[in-house]
């Protein structure tokens, strides 16, 4: 048995009735690299003492890619959030078509995505990437799904990240392949890993429906590592998903679906 990725679970997530550092530092115990969400509340000192592997975390609080307005409050929310994110030694810092709120709906819903929003929202992540280069640091978009948990997301598909990320193709800015999304919205997940894998800076997984731990739905969990494996794919996978049991059994059968 061997383990060609490295394994990692969004902290936020599990054992929701204990403390995020506690959460960290029970996930570094198990082996594991911890994601997480927005810093605002989290009590940073306490999540540096752990010493986990923190991989990815949302990269900004504020924001939207496809207008100026948005954009400008974008940049400067990704630079805040990339101090947090290297006091944390994060590997990665995330983003979206816009911002989040409540129960993960657009703070500002699109209806329509038009050509000057694309033109836009290449533009700010050009501006992402040369933050990037500044910072020292890697920014990731990631695609959502649109039918379920996220309506009103502009460049929420796996294929408009693509089509952005590929065309701007700079080192320091990379996909967010998120699995459990793209199962919803669009299927033909091998091929889809097969074509954006040149930009690919996590993968994260979550069976569908009801996005708990791989295993629990209707996604060949085992099928995906492989054919990851045989496409060269060593970069990390991270369980984004809530647990169906124990947290332990969940990190478990997700370990398990991932060891070839």
């Amino acid at each position: 048995m061997s383990q060609p990725f490295s394994l990692a679970a969004c902290a936020e997530m599990l054992w929701r009735d204990r403390p995020i550092a506690w959460r960290a530092a029970r996930l570094k115990e198990l082996g594991f690299g911890v994601g997480l969400w927005n810093w605002p509340g989290h009590d940073l000192s306490a999540l540096q003492a752990t010493g986990a592997a923190f991989t990815i975390m949302n990269g900004y609080l504020a924001g939207r890619l496809g207008d100026r307005e948005g954009a400008e409050v974008l940049l400067q929310s990704a630079r805040e959030t990339a101090v947090v994110g290297k006091r944390l030694g994060v590997h990665r810092l995330n983003l979206h078509g816009t911002g989040l709120g409540d129960g993960g709906l657009p703070v500002l819903p699109v209806e329509t995505v038009t050509g000057a929003m694309w033109l836009t929202a290449r533009d700010t992540l050009c501006r992402i990437a040369e933050l990037a280069d500044e910072l020292d640091v890697v920014y990731t978009l990631e695609n959502l799904n649109l039918p379920v948990d996220h309506p009103g997301v502009p460049f929420a598909r796996a294929e408009d990240t693509l089509a952005l990320v590929s065309s701007i193709d700079h080192p320091r800015l990379r996909l967010n392949l998120d699995l459990y999304h793209a199962q919803i919205g669009e299927g033909n997940l091998i091929a889809l890993c097969r074509k954006c894998l040149p930009w690919i800076g996590e993968i994260q997984v979550a069976d569908v429906p009801g996005r708990c731990e791989p295993g629990t739905g209707e996604v060949n969990w085992p099928g995906i590592a492989r054919a990851l494996d045989e496409m060269g794919y060593r970069g990390p996978v991270a369980m984004e998903a809530w647990a169906s049991g124990e947290p332990e059994a969940a990190l478990a059968a997700f370990r398990s679906a991932f060891t070839l």
